[in-house]
């Protein structure tokens, strides 16, 4: 029987890849605003569009691991891997991600974003 019920682990895995996704996002827009580009307001705006959207989800997710008791920590890491430990209902769980599944989903995660924005404008 698994110790972290299925239902709340996206939850713990959003506060792994949320903040990267911010971190990349804010790196992003700051390149936007001191790059070279003639137009810079669009990409910008996407890129805010984008921070908006993965903040309200942070906070959402802040939210519900609250209500739950739940919490994050970041492990041990080298080149190939990146130990996370949950804990939940006074459980702790340590699971180790892969860097490069890491890095595609948060690439993921930023397209899902960008396709958001997309739509609603």
């Amino acid at each position: 029987m698994p110790l972290i019920p299925d239902e709340s682990l996206p939850y713990l895995e959003n506060m792994i890849y949320l903040p990267m996704v911010l971190t990349i996002l804010e790196k992003d827009r700051t390149i936007f605003e001191k790059g070279p580009f003639k137009l810079k307001r669009p990409y910008i705006s996407m890129v805010e569009k984008a921070v908006k959207q993965a903040q309200k989800e942070l906070k959402e997710t802040h939210s519900y691991m609250k209500r739950h008791s739940m919490k994050v920590l970041r492990g041990e890491g080298d080149d190939m891997f990146t130990e996370y430990v949950f804990f939940h209902g006074g459980y702790e769980e340590h699971r180790r991600y892969l860097n490069v599944r890491l890095r595609n989903r948060v690439e993921e995660l930023i397209s899902i974003y960008f396709e958001l924005v997309e739509k609603s404008c």
